[in-house]
């Protein structure tokens, strides 16, 4: 299977790709958050593929616009095809007026997720927007990661983990590393294309 992902930076080259007549085929687009909805619905039209996203932080107002024509996945176990995909919204809380959960929050939410999961036979890809704490996030508050998602990757072993939130260029961070839990955690920021 062949995915986009894309989160936080509208990237007009990727536009300007996807609109070739010799561009690359994909199976589904994956938003990891902090993108316009116009933005997801011209990069899912051109990519001819069907829409998956988690809002981020700063993604208020999703709900009340009704062209995003693809699947929120905060807090869903989806299976297509073969594949069985989950996600969790937001950021950690670090003021008012953003999709943002505090750990005990968050690890609440993890659980619920993680059960579901479990019952129908667990996942291979995790969608979110924030990366686990402690693997590819920072120190400060905005930008801290979630405990509990080390908790859901250990428990579940899924293949894929994609996150965004944290910008490449804040500094020397890494596009891609492995988790304890084996899973390969890919920062898809801008965007990035995977095989599975």
């Amino acid at each position: 299977m062949r995915i986009l992902a894309v989160a936080d930076v509208e990237d007009d080259l990727l536009l300007a790709r996807l609109g070739r007549p010799e561009r690359q085929c994909y199976d589904l687009v994956i938003s990891c958050g902090d993108l316009s909805m116009s933005y997801l619905d011209c990069v899912a039209t051109l990519a001819n593929a069907p829409l998956f996203y988690v809002r981020g932080n700063h993604d208020v107002g999703y709900e009340d616009d009704p062209r995003l024509g693809g699947i929120d996945l905060d807090w869903r176990v989806e299976r297509i095809g073969d594949l069985r995909i989950a996600g969790l919204e937001g950021s950690l809380d670090y003021r008012e007026g953003i999709v943002g959960y505090s750990q005990a929050q968050m690890r609440h939410k993890a659980v619920g997720l993680g059960l579901r999961a479990y019952l129908t036979g667990g996942i291979d890809v995790l969608v979110t927007h924030t990366p686990p704490r402690g693997y590819g996030d920072l120190n400060d508050p905005p930008h801290q990661g979630f405990d509990a998602f080390n908790g859901l990757l250990d428990w579940l072993h899924p293949q894929l983990m994609l996150h965004g939130h944290v910008h490449l260029d804040y500094g020397m961070l890494e596009r891609e590393r492995v988790h304890p839990s084996g899973t390969r955690l890919v920062n898809a920021f801008g965007w990035q294309e995977i095989e599975l």
